[in-house]
């Protein structure tokens, strides 16, 4: 049975988040109905109106809080990190933390992107555009500098993020690999799709050469 939660505005609004977002990745957009929703929170269908005017406005502002949510941490991974090098290996490690830890909400920006009206789908695409840029001026910046290289930056962009984010498809907590190992296979496998071969055996063979600790 449902647990009332009462009528009070930004904790009946949280709950209603947090439901439709547990009820969207487990049944689609489309099959989750504010019926449903309602029970799910605990108070009459009615009331839902008092929060959300649609199913179509909370799943918009659900995908928008997801990704304004992925800029401002971006920015706060990449503060005070400095050259091509360090800001891309902060960009994956950040990107592989945060998706390993918000699948649903990554699932959904995914899968029901299809599902929002032009208007709302166009203001998700425009922030998606901003995340992309961030990756893509730190391999524009390799590029000019000589220290990455690259034939098309738009291209290395979405192969990248595309790359980083397929793991939600595969991770699971408690698994083989710790966290930090994840990271760090991720960001082997994109600085030696980005960085010359010269360069790449020469930190190799750094890496090689790098006494241990301990």
């Amino acid at each position: 049975m449902a647990r009332t939660i009462g009528s009070h505005g930004p904790t009946t609004m949280e709950a209603i988040r947090k439901a439709g977002l547990r009820l969207i990745f487990q049944h689609g957009y489309e099959a989750m109905s504010l019926r449903q929703l309602a029970a799910e929170v605990g108070i009459q269908p009615g009331s839902l109106y008092n929060h959300i005017s649609t199913k179509q406005e909370l799943l918009a502002e659900l995908i928008q809080d997801h990704i304004n949510d992925l800029l401002r941490e971006l920015e706060l991974a990449l503060r005070d990190r400095q050259g091509p090098v360090e800001r891309l290996r902060a960009f994956v490690a950040f990107h592989v933390s945060y998706h390993m830890t918000r699948k649903r909400e990554v699932f959904i920006a995914n899968s029901e992107l299809r599902s929002l009206d032009p208007r709302n789908y166009e203001a998700v695409v425009a922030l998606r555009g901003s995340y992309e840029r961030r990756l893509a001026d730190i391999l524009s910046d390799g590029v000019a500098q000589g220290v990455f290289d690259v034939d098309d930056v738009q291209v290395a962009t979405f192969a990248i993020i595309a790359l980083l984010t397929g793991l939600c498809s595969w991770y699971r907590p408690g698994g083989r690999l710790t966290k930090d190992a994840i990271i760090a296979a991720h960001e082997k496998l994109v600085l030696s799709g980005v960085m010359p071969r010269n360069a790449e055996a020469a930190q190799a063979g750094g890496d090689r050469a790098a006494p241990h600790s301990g």
